[in-house]
């Protein structure tokens, strides 16, 4: 059975902290593995939806899971599972998944959420938990990029310029998609002008790392010098690592990001578990008699054809 984590378990985080399959991408190239002392006490922060979870295998050796929501999305993320070289055995690793996605459902969301290599182990076990493929990506590590400087089309986002973003963000993302994508609902990121907004980028930073998530306009021109341009500008770099995630439906942006010798991961599926629906339920309203009207109930009546 599968079960919170307890006290009693802090040996085996210790034990498995090189041992995790990371199903997050952002949150460890920004800030490593959650199994670091110093990510792990974030578990013990009440306010934050940060769950970790123990799976014991039929040989007594448990697993490890962990899921993760920010505050205002409708979605939680698989955050890790671990050791890697257990996720092999798909009886206990879908026990454990199922168990993590229960538990964004107490949390009230609708989709859970697994970035993870095709080629992995925990593949085929998220697959047989519910999980499937929504869309495909490769992070690009732009780190070696020119450093030089020069003037820049991209600008801090204004609360101007929410709805431009928003349409693009429409216009690219495809709408199955578009309830898993981290929304920009208010004024963060950068964008770039060149006659009007051609392109926005999220960018999540951390101690490890910059993680950027572009969104380029398929008509916009130079895309090669706005990259690199965005590289040499992003506030408070201090040497650190810059990533790009570039999923499918950005597929283009790939040819570019190797003209400029950035370098790809191996590609990853996006994998979704939908865990409710909205419905919309109809409710009776109650009619306004006027006074002196009488108002008969209406009769509906069925024909029936016969051959």
């Amino acid at each position: 059975m599968s079960r919170p984590l307890d006290l009693f378990d802090l040996p085996t985080i210790t034990r498995y902290t090189g041992e995790a399959l990371p199903l997050d991408s952002a949150r460890w190239l920004t800030r490593g593995s959650p199994l670091e002392l110093v990510n792990f006490l974030a578990h013990l922060n009440p306010i934050k939806f940060i769950y970790t979870a123990v799976q014991n295998g039929d040989d007594g050796k448990p697993l490890l899971g962990g899921i993760i929501k920010n505050g205002d999305e409708t979605f939680a993320h698989l955050n890790y599972l671990a050791p890697v070289e257990r996720l092999a055995d798909d009886k206990p690793v879908t026990a454990l998944v199922e168990h993590l996605a229960a538990q964004a459902g107490k949390w009230g969301t609708f989709h859970v959420v697994a970035e993870v290599a095709e080629g992995a182990d925990a593949y085929r076990s998220l697959r047989m938990a519910g999980f499937a493929v929504y869309a495909w990506q490769r992070l690009w590590d732009l780190s070696s990029l020119s450093t030089e400087t020069g003037e820049s089309g991209w600008k801090r986002m204004r609360s101007a310029d929410l709805i431009p973003v928003q349409n693009l963000s429409h216009q690219i993302v495809p709408a199955l998609i578009q309830p898993i994508e981290r929304t920009t609902k208010k004024a963060e990121g950068m964008v770039c002008y060149s006659g009007g907004i051609q392109a926005h980028v999220q960018v999540v930073a951390g101690p490890r790392g910059i993680y950027v998530r572009p969104l380029f306009h398929p008509e916009a021109e130079n895309v090669g010098a706005a990259l690199t341009s965005l590289i040499n500008h992003l506030p408070s770099r201090n040497g650190r690592p810059v990533y790009l995630c570039v999923r499918s439906y950005q597929a283009w942006l790939e040819p570019v990001l190797e003209d400029l010798g950035a370098t790809a991961s191996e590609r990853q599926a996006v994998m979704v578990k939908h865990l409710a629906q909205s419905l919309k339920e109809e409710q009776a309203v109650k009619a306004v008699q006027a006074a002196g009207v009488s108002v008969q109930p209406s009769r509906v009546s069925r024909s029936e054809t016969k051959d």
